[in-house]
């Protein structure tokens, strides 16, 4: 088994939990925050179905500086077209990953803002981190459905919501 083999396998194993959460996602409280200082349910979901698309970036180039590239939120208005922007970038990570090269794995990758530089870390350990990002920002949103008392899918087994406790 490859690298590559791992994080494609990967992508596809963490992709049907993504999906499932985000079908969930309710579009009528798109704008719901459960604190001032964080994403709203749009914003965040948002993230999450658009971390795919840091695959092809990340095995494309050397580096992401913000202060050359602005955040622009995605725009959509209901789940299913949330749904729609998740699997075109889950696509695109799928023919990233399909025509990548392993030998560019070590090469560095740079995460900045200017001059102050984030993190500096080999090809393959920013995609791992890229995953990571996908599962933790998952369940952020997680939480946030939880709160709205939306039954949350189980992840790598049954949920509370999927058990029925006598």
């Amino acid at each position: 088994m490859t690298v590559l083999s791992v994080l494609q396998q990967e992508l596809e194993n963490e992709a049907k939990t993504t999906r499932k959460m985000l079908s969930i996602v309710p579009d009528a409280q798109f704008e719901w925050q459960p604190h001032s200082k964080s994403m709203s349910l749009k914003s965040l979901s948002a993230h999450v179905a658009e971390l795919p698309s840091w695959v092809r970036m990340v095995l494309e180039t050397d580096e992401l500086d913000f202060q050359q590239n602005p955040y622009t939120m995605p725009s959509f208005q209901t789940t299913t077209e949330l749904l729609e922007f998740f699997e075109k970038n889950l696509l695109d990570a799928r023919d990233a990953l399909a025509s990548a090269d392993e030998s560019t794995f070590q090469q560095p990758w740079t995460l900045r803002a200017g001059e102050t530089i984030y993190s500096a870390d080999p090809k393959v350990e920013v995609l791992r981190m890229t995953f990571s990002q996908i599962i933790h920002h998952r369940a952020q949103l997680g939480v946030f459905l939880r709160l709205l008392d939306i039954p949350i899918p189980g992840s790598y087994g049954p949920s509370a919501d999927d058990m029925s406790f006598a």
